[in-house]
């Protein structure tokens, strides 16, 4: 097993990576939507959010050798799930054709008071 310890942004002392690469597949941790460089939440409401954990995804991806292509399975956590035709959209700004199979849960609180945290499994590309 290979632990990938980059990633755009990982809690301060939090006791995990933020992916782990094993017999060719990448388990990306839940990302919220932290800013990278402040690592203060997005503003914005949902969209932003969503987006931002998105890119904070790409960003995790990249760190492993990984494209959103190449991304077998993500799951959405929503604290609201009247957010989910809006995360929908920008959702599909990462996964315009032939999106991964996904799974969103609707969850009492996310870490931070975030909205929204999406986690993926992605295939190693050869």
């Amino acid at each position: 097993m290979k632990r990938v310890l980059d990633g755009p942004v990982k809690a301060a002392g939090a006791p995990y990576s933020p992916a782990v690469e094993a017999n060719g597949l990448v388990f990306v941790s839940g990302q919220v939507p932290l800013h990278p460089e402040t690592r203060k939440v997005v503003e914005g409401g949902i969209e932003a959010q969503a987006r931002q954990a998105l890119q904070n995804l790409r960003g995790t991806l990249d760190a492993a050798g990984c494209a959103p292509a190449d991304v077998l399975k993500t799951t959405i956590f929503l604290t609201n799930m009247d957010h989910y035709a809006a995360v929908n959209a920008v959702y599909a700004e990462m996964f315009p054709t032939d999106p991964p199979a996904r799974t969103a849960v609707a969850v009492a609180a996310l870490p931070f008071g975030v909205l929204i945290e999406v986690e993926a499994i992605a295939a190693k590309p050869n």
